[in-house]
């Protein structure tokens, strides 16, 4: 049975251990923290991110970066997106030289615009070993082993069915395509629109303003997406409209709650070190926009987000604004 590396025993990076596990791989888990690597090594439970939540016994944790990645077939990298890069820059290295990489991650780098994808990529992983996961993935709902969907994207179609292959299970399921720009961008413009539904309903609006944002909020991020090369179908997939539903009104979604907590009057320093977790819309809006300007792409409901997490937009003037954004009647 070949080995699979998975870096970062945080929410996410340990409930796809887990994913990876039951489907039978062993699987090394990286944890930063000493004591979290213990307790999932002791009693099999990771209780500060999975509280009550079993894991199998063939995930085994470390805080030796490179005795995890030793030998790897697989590694799934599940870190903070804005630290990827100095991450690579540490272990990068001990990557073996024919292991697939895949991203579990869902933001853009502010200083470069890069997704994960590209990040990867620039630390000579070549593309064809390169896979993106992503959908409607809320962790705490599938490591209580609900079943769930996600979608594993690049552009060798061998690369994507074997980790589809390895993360499928009785409760989850991998389906495969090779639009990674789409499959990313999903990910991580849904985030977004996210923070958007969050700040409403903090605010108090009800399900037609919702849904008005979160259709507007899908032909939004479905026009920027298609002008980065990302095809229209993946929009409208588990990478796009799935992960959208899933984040926009779950109380498990990070980016809902920071909207949430937005909308009820909190400042975003006050949202950040509420969330014991990070919010990556809050990190990755203004970069985002910088890319949609640079494309010359209208995404007035993003801006009215970032408005509001400046604490330049009263929470409750941004529903009249997401949903009527001129006198003029507009085609839909």
């Amino acid at each position: 049975m070949s080995k699979i590396a998975v870096i970062g025993a945080g929410s996410w990076g340990t409930t796809f251990s887990k994913v990876l596990a039951d489907g039978g791989s062993d699987v090394m888990l990286w944890s930063r923290r000493e004591e979290v690597a213990n307790e999932i090594n002791s009693s099999h439970q990771n209780s500060a991110y999975l509280p009550g939540v079993k894991l199998p016994t063939n995930i085994v944790a470390s805080t030796d970066v490179e005795q995890v990645l030793n030998g790897a077939s697989q590694v799934y990298i599940s870190v903070p997106s804005q630290s990827l890069r100095s991450n690579l820059e540490t272990w990068g290295k001990s990557i073996p030289q024919d292991a697939i990489v895949v991203s579990l991650m869902k933001g853009v780098e502010q200083k470069t615009g890069l997704r994960m994808s590209q990040v990867i990529a620039e630390h000579g992983i070549s593309l064809d070993r390169v896979v993106v996961v992503s959908g409607p993935n809320l962790a705490l709902e599938i490591a209580a082993e609900q079943p769930a969907a996600s979608v594993a994207a690049s552009s060798s179609t061998e690369s994507a069915m074997a980790v589809a292959k390895a993360s499928t299970n009785s409760y989850f399921t991998t389906f495969t395509n090779n639009d990674v720009i789409g499959t990313e961008f999903g990910g991580i413009l849904k985030n977004l629109i996210a923070v958007a539904i969050g700040i409403v309903n903090g605010v108090g609006y009800g399900q037609n303003t919702k849904a008005s944002i979160m259709t507007r909020g899908l032909s939004e991020i479905s026009r920027f997406a298609a002008a980065f090369g990302a095809k229209p179908e993946t929009m409208v997939g588990l990478a796009g409209l799935g992960d959208l539903i899933a984040t926009s009104e779950s109380p498990l979604s990070r980016n809902h709650k920071a909207g949430e907590m937005l909308g009820q009057g909190f400042s975003k320093k006050e949202v950040l070190e509420k969330l014991s977790q990070t919010a990556e819309a809050l990190v990755s809006v203004s970069t985002v926009l910088e890319l949609a300007r640079d494309k010359k792409i209208a995404m007035p409901i993003v801006e009215q987000v970032e408005l509001v997490i400046e604490g330049k937009m009263d929470p409750k003037d941004i529903a009249p604004h997401l949903t009527h954004m001129s006198d003029t009647p507009q085609g839909e």
